[in-house]
């Protein structure tokens, strides 16, 4: 797991999130699947799906879902939709506390967080809500933290080719909350460092700097 200190980690980016080849079912067709799926598991731990409380739980649930995971099948270019703009200086660009929830695709609990960017510009600068769009982007996706983390890194040093980019995202995992170790207020803390965020002490003590540390 990758840390402040560790800057080793090399992202994985999955294109348009997926790692197989099976094509998305059309988007009713989705529904209808996750709502009997629901159903089946409801079932399964021994409720009563007639029940006034989860007649309609099937169908909720799937419509969740289409929320959750709206990520698959969107592409960075999509969302920062040409809001790319000269850029008249070189210095460090801070985008901090952008709030994000995801699913762990380990047990399909939530984990919920924080994401903190900075960037050296190069050509170019990104408008700064685009950032919070690239991070839901992969966060509506099944993640592990430490992909999320390079997925958003690597989208951002493709689209802009900056000088640098610095990715730091710090989040609460439901798998160690509700589940396990059993554990409420434990943080996961990952950050991704490139360009010139890994290979200038400088830039990367300043961007670290800037950051707040871990529950501030």
């Amino acid at each position: 797991m990758s840390s402040a200190a560790d800057t080793s980690f090399e992202p994985t980016v999955i294109a348009g999130g997926r790692t197989n080849h099976h094509p998305s079912p059309h988007a009713g067709d989705r529904r209808t699947v996750i709502a009997s799926a629901t159903r089946a598991l409801l079932e399964a731990i021994g409720e009563d799906t007639t029940r006034p409380g989860l007649e309609k739980t099937p169908e909720r649930v799937a419509k969740a879902w289409e929320h959750l995971t709206a990520g698959y099948g969107l592409e960075p270019e999509e969302v920062v939709n040409g809001a790319l703009f000269p850029s008249e200086s070189s210095q460090l660009v801070i985008v901090r506390d952008i709030e994000f929830s995801s699913l762990c695709e380990h047990h399909l609990l939530p984990f919920t967080g924080r994401v903190h960017v900075g960037y050296v510009p190069g050509r170019s600068i990104l408008g700064l809500s685009k950032f919070a769009r690239l991070t839901d982007l992969y966060a509506r996706r099944l993640q592990v933290q430490e992909r999320l983390t390079g997925q958003i890194a690597e989208a951002v040093m493709t689209l802009l080719e900056p000088e640098g980019v610095g990715v730091v995202v710090e989040a609460e995992h439901m798998c160690m909350v509700m589940r396990g170790v059993e554990k409420p207020g434990s943080l996961t803390r990952t950050t991704v460092l490139l360009g010139s965020f890994r290979d200038d002490r400088d830039v990367r003590e300043q961007f670290l700097s800037a950051v707040p540390g871990p529950g501030a």
